[in-house]
């Protein structure tokens, strides 16, 4: 071995005590190839840091010897200062993500494949200003989706292909658009950057691993600088990241690596699970070690869990067990539709909250985004404060404050935020020129925005603001003489705002999207009017609207609390004491892509084991009997991935019949007791 260890003295600063055996087992094994498969809440990076920690303290490795890498910036700052706490000093050791430790490499090495050392890293706008231009010169160009394009690029890199051996490489398709224009805005693209010396994002770990591969001195290099390799969520590295490592240890043999099988839930990202279902064929001599003890969840929900994931058959076989109390049974709800399903889990948020429950330790977690808006509602309408992770409020959204600030006008016409943001969407013609004169005439006039064009537009002749002002006079009386529902479609007519939509995205797919936003304004809408407690005026739809964001403004630590909404993707590494999985039924999860892709489904039940194993205490699942997908309401069913485990579930039939006819109640409850019959079987 090319380095001696120090034989660990049990009696030197940190302390192993607190770790289990198998955590313990782990942090002591340095040498050689080591597999630890760290199941949901395991202490996975607690066993990590100690591990570096006993490294340096204990064994005499030399920090700038160490090595970590893992996937987001978040984690490797988390386990710096976690090794730092247990040193109680900062540390050499390099902890990186695989693209910081790439620029260090490309930093040094660039050169070798002819850029210069002072490159640039172009960020995503970088990137979409040389897509716009690629595509003023490919015939047709505006026709594409310029984020489509950037992604089908990215994604050719992770492979590893490089422009000119895409065409030749098995994703192109000569009959395919897209295939054929990316084959052109990749080129361009490349060819722009290089003379700009210039790199992004995804070429970095594509340039190191072409750098190891033509120079393998280099990788010599660099793993005879790192002696221990730690990698992170192996199971999520994709076949860049595999060689990559494969350069980093290819003096040695000293390689750790840290994950989940059943995590593995970023395939439609390139994330490889073959990595570490091979790894001990890939690397031999490998020891394994299973951290099955999980701090986080209750038993009963462990066991739904394992259940699940027993399910797949290509997986290392391991078993998460708790010592912590039994808990109750994880709930399943079924509910008449996805409106009823959001009311529902919105009621129980408000009684968890009146109980003390933190709605910080709570979540909601869906398959898609799509699921969002509705639950987004009701949280609005009952004025829970709400955060949605990884993604964008649906009332944030360009389409959706636009058509509020029309809203807000048409209440309050002083309202001058709101004003100066639709006073030329659609355009009109009222450009800044305008806006400065007659703002100039209200503060000389004291007089608000809207008076100023009142009193003065008449008077200049000024034609556009006369007619924008009986546009609002005209949508006032609309308000006042139609239902909230009725009224909203109207004024998005009046204003041309689909044409407007249409003009401003220019591809199909952007266009799609945000209509459907200001569809589910209208659903809103109807759901408002259906509210019992508040009458269904403009005002009060505004004032429901726009109360929750007034709250979370607010600095007070009890505003401060919201609950969490995100895809089952976006909770992975988060826990919370109540989970709420929405939609857990057939096409959603699994989801009607997989189901006609992939056959086996593995992917998408490991997604649904994640979602599981993010509740610590309280776990409810829901599904519809009916939901509302392009304004058509198409029957549902329970996920195949449930029904074999009824029961480790407390099943609950939550379906109210108030807004149904007698005739159509009846009918319901018919198909929920035959629906429940076929469960219980």
């Amino acid at each position: 071995m090319f380095l001696k260890l120090q034989q660990y003295n049990p009696n030197s600063m940190i302390s192993l005590e607190g770790l289990n055996p198998e955590q313990r087992s782990a942090t002591e094994c340095l040498e050689g190839p080591l597999l630890i498969l760290a199941g949901a809440g395991s202490g996975k990076t607690r066993t990590i840091t100690h591990r570096i920690a006993h490294m340096i303290q204990h064994r005499g490795v030399p920090a700038s010897q160490i090595l970590a890498i893992t996937f987001t910036n978040k984690a490797a700052s988390e386990m710096k200062e976690r090794v730092r706490k247990l040193l109680k000093k900062k540390t050499e050791a390099q902890i990186s993500t695989f693209h910081a430790l790439g620029l260090l490499i490309l930093k040094e090495e660039i050169h070798r494949l002819g850029f210069q050392k002072n490159f640039t890293l172009y960020d995503r706008s970088d990137q979409m200003s040389l897509l716009r231009e690629a595509l003023k010169h490919y015939r047709g160009g505006k026709a594409f989706d310029k984020a489509t394009l950037i992604a089908m690029m990215s994604d050719l890199k992770n492979k590893g292909i490089t422009a000119s051996q895409y065409v030749t490489s098995p994703y192109f398709d000569p009959d395919n658009d897209y295939s054929l224009a990316l084959e052109h805005c990749y080129h361009y693209l490349t060819d722009k950057m290089r003379f700009f010396n210039a790199i992004d994002f995804d070429d970095i770990l594509m340039l190191v691993v072409n750098i190891f591969e033509k120079f393998p001195e280099v990788a010599q290099k660099f793993s005879s600088k790192y002696k221990f390799v730690t990698v992170d969520e192996y199971q999520d590295t994709n076949p860049l990241q595999f060689k990559m490592i494969q350069g980093l240890t290819s003096t040695h043999n000293n390689i750790c690596v840290v994950g989940d099988d059943d995590q593995s839930i970023y395939g439609f990202r390139g994330a490889n699970i073959q990595n570490i279902l091979d790894f001990e064929r890939q690397f031999p001599g490998t020891k394994v070690i299973k951290l099955e003890q999980n701090y986080r969840s209750t038993s009963s929900i462990l066991d739904l869990a394992n259940k699940v994931i027993k399910e797949n058959k290509k997986r290392k076989e391991k078993t998460m067990w708790s010592d912590q109390e039994e808990g109750l049974n994880p709930f399943l709800w079924a509910t008449a539709d996805d409106t009823h399903e959001a009311q529902i889990i919105v009621d129980d948020i408000n009684k968890r909250r009146n109980k003390g429950e933190d709605l910080n330790e709570m979540a909601v977690l869906y398959r898609s985004n799509k699921q969002a808006p509705v639950i987004e509602d009701q949280l609005r309408l009952n004025q829970v404060p709400y955060k949605i992770l990884g993604g964008q409020k649906y009332f944030e959204k360009k389409e959706i404050k636009d058509i509020i600030a029309y809203l807000s006008v048409v209440q309050n016409p002083y309202d001058e935020i709101s004003l100066r943001r639709i006073l030329n969407v659609p355009a009109r013609g009222i450009g800044p020129v305008t806006l400065k004169k007659y703002l100039e005439l209200a503060g000389q006039n004291k007089l608000s925005l809207y008076q100023a064009f009142s009193q003065f537009a008449a008077a200049n002749n000024d034609s556009k603001i006369l007619a924008f002002l009986a546009l609002i006079s005209e949508l006032k009386i609309t308000f006042k003489e139609k239902a909230l529902s009725e009224a909203l479609p109207a004024l998005v007519s009046k204003i041309d705002y689909f044409e407007y939509i249409e003009k401003f995205y220019e591809v199909t797919k952007q266009i799609d999207v945000r209509k459907n936003s200001v569809y589910q304004l209208y659903e809103t809408a109807k759901r408002f009017e259906n509210q019992r407690d508040i009458k269904p005026t403009l005002r009060n739809f505004l004032e429901r609207l726009l109360l929750v964001d007034n709250q979370e403004s607010k600095n007070d630590d009890e505003q401060l609390k919201q609950i969490t909404l995100m895809t089952l993707h976006s909770s992975k590494g988060l826990e919370f004491d109540t989970v709420y999985m929405v939609g857990v039924e057939e096409e959603l999860l699994p989801h009607k892509r997989s189901i006609i892709e992939d056959q086996d489904l593995s992917e998408e039940r490991r997604l649904c084991y994640v979602g599981i194993t993010r509740a610590k205490k309280h776990l409810i699942l829901s599904y519809c009997k009916e939901r509302k997908f392009n304004n058509k309401n198409i029957p549902r069913h329970i996920s195949r991935f449930l029904i074999p485990h009824k029961e480790r579930l407390t099943h609950q039939d939550r379906t109210t019949f108030e807004h149904l006819s007698p005739e159509e109640a009846i009918a319901h409850k018919k198909q929920v007791f035959s629906d429940m019959m076929k469960f219980l079987d």
